[in-house]
């Protein structure tokens, strides 16, 4: 076992003695040693009650055969952070959860590890170390929260954001929005949407790496999600008699099943960056001209909250993932043999079948012929720039507007809030990039804004959007500002054209100018100069190779 390297000879006398101080005796000593990386906190929604997943986790584990021990990692919650300084601290934390999980298990010895995210940068994080580790993982969330009720509707935290733009626009009462405040987020669990932490929990079955319902049974049902942690720590033993190692798992097949699902399912365009970062930590290059090649060949077949009206709960009750795979599989789409840790994939899904059809639909009656997010090239974007095409009205989807530029978020929103900006606009928002940011904040407050104003214009970012987030909004745009690239050099009232359907995005403005506003662009000051942002805008890499540290 890899955990004899703490346990075993005359020489581990001293380690021994130190796991008896932790209650340890010889008969656990001797079996397989199991670390379960609980990322419980009181700030995060979606991890507040991981105790109970972490505890069922543990007594898998035991019932097994195994030792289970528990450590922490740490988590953000993006909604709390958005629209201020913390919000630059999200992606960046995806790295310290990796290395954190690295440096506790290379420590410990551990034989193999059951991995308990939730949200958002926790569930990537948690994925690049168990590829980077490649010992026995598997991962086992907390699930999804409950939509919502207001004015006998389902809701989620999307419009508590948008009530903001509404309440500047005079559409809602300050009563009204505090009302919808207080019903928007029920309980536990990530967020009723298919935002980016739903959207990385059900990937993470897609990828093989979760058992199925990982990324779909509500947290609030309880019995449910422990009889699946339980199930998690059973498999992870069965992995590590067969040595069945993360690597086994992603492969490329994996991650072209999983951006297939992820088009299929129209999820959060950060997926672009998580699947890119942890297929690096695979050994696996994974461009972003794969995502458009799958998007224009798979059907988008469901239409979950913020594009439609249905939630977590609906694609639970719909058939899940499995369901979403199997019927993605008429069409060829999906590797059959890719091996999950579980079986197969074609094994897990061989029986599932679409519940409600009017959540999951079918191949031949797609929302749209092709997948939910969609890669744009052009003079503004060089490298790449990315979009939730399915979250896009269809009247936005070629569109041309003046430019408006803002060198942060915070002054786009207030802009945006004190009336600047109108239809036919293109908020420019740049120096949010990896560098630029640091840390390529998320947009969701201005995005939310313009939604809750009815406005009608578009959004162009070299930072990044929630998953929460809809319309015209056009994030990753590589090379960044912070960088040089072309997104440095609008001016504003400079026409932008956005070309969804033909993946274009360009600013019209000839060679010439450019040149000269190149000549004279002089890279601006950090924002911030000491602490870990610092360090990491200066190690990580582009958003179009997933935002990794090198």
């Amino acid at each position: 076992m890899r955990s004899d390297v703490v346990k075993k000879g005359a020489t581990r006398c001293a380690h021994r003695s130190l796991f008896h101080a932790n209650g340890f005796g010889a008969e656990e000593l001797s079996k397989p040693l199991i670390g379960v990386c609980n990322s419980f906190n009181e700030i995060i929604p979606g991890h507040f009650h991981l105790k109970s997943i972490t505890e069922a986790a543990k007594l898998g584990v035991a019932a097994a055969g195994g030792t289970p021990i528990e450590f922490p990692a740490i988590g953000v919650c993006d909604g709390i952070a958005m629209g201020h300084t913390g919000m630059k601290f999200s992606l960046a934390s995806r790295e310290l959860i990796a290395d954190s999980i690295e440096a506790v298990t290379m420590a410990s010895g551990f034989d193999g590890l059951i991995l308990i995210p939730n949200c958002d940068k926790v569930v990537p994080g948690m994925l690049m170390a168990a590829a980077r580790l490649n010992i026995p993982s598997i991962i086992v969330s907390g699930g999804p929260m409950l939509a919502g009720r207001f004015h006998g509707r389902d809701i989620s935290v999307s419009q508590a954001f948008e009530a903001a733009g509404k309440f500047a626009a005079g559409q809602m009462t300050q009563e009204e929005m505090t009302d919808l405040e207080s019903h928007a987020c029920p309980g536990c669990g990530s967020c009723a949407g298919l935002f980016t932490a739903n959207t990385m929990n059900s990937l993470s079955e897609a990828l093989g790496m979760a058992l199925p319902g990982n990324g779909t049974i509500p947290a609030a049902y309880n019995g449910a999600r422990l009889i699946l942690a339980k199930l998690a720590g059973k498999v992870l033993l069965d992995m590590i008699s067969k040595n069945i190692c993360p690597r086994d798992i992603l492969t490329r097949e994996a991650f072209e099943n999983a951006i297939t699902v992820d088009m299929g399912i129209g999820g959060s365009s950060n997926t672009v960056l998580h699947l890119t970062a942890i297929a690096h930590e695979a050994g696996i290059e994974i461009p972003p001209t794969l995502f458009d090649e799958i998007s224009k060949r798979t059907p988008y077949i469901t239409k979950l909250s913020p594009a439609g009206t249905h939630h977590m709960q609906d694609l639970d009750e719909a058939g899940g993932i499995s369901a979403v795979m199997h019927e993605l599989s008429k069409k060829n789409l999906i590797h059959l043999d890719a091996k999950s840790v579980d079986g197969t994939i074609g094994e897990r899904i061989k029986d599932a079948e679409i519940e409600r059809p009017d959540v999951i639909h079918s191949v031949e009656n797609p929302y749209r012929a092709t997948g939910g997010i969609a890669i744009l090239k052009g003079n503004l974007c060089p490298d790449y720039a990315v979009v939730k095409a399915s979250a896009v009205r269809e009247d936005m989807l070629v569109y041309k507007g003046k430019a408006k530029c803002y060198s942060s978020e915070e002054s786009a929103v207030e802009s945006i809030m004190r009336g600047d900006v109108h239809d036919g606009d293109v908020v420019v928002i740049r120096y949010e990039g990896p560098k630029g940011g640091p840390g390529m904040q998320e947009m969701l407050n201005p995005t939310a804004v313009i939604t809750g104003m009815n406005l009608r214009v578009g959004l162009i970012t070299d930072g990044r959007f929630s998953g929460a987030s809809q319309g015209a909004c056009i994030g990753h745009i590589s090379p960044e500002a912070m960088e040089g690239g072309p997104i440095a050099l609008i001016e504003d009232g400079d026409i932008i054209s956005i070309d969804i359907p033909n993946r274009k995005l360009e600013l019209e403005v000839s060679d010439e100018e450019m040149n000269r506003r190149r000549a004279n662009w002089k890279q601006p000051e950090p924002k911030i100069k000491t602490g870990y942002l610092a360090r990491y805008a200066r190690m990580t890499t582009s958003a179009s190779t997933g935002a990794v540290v090198k």
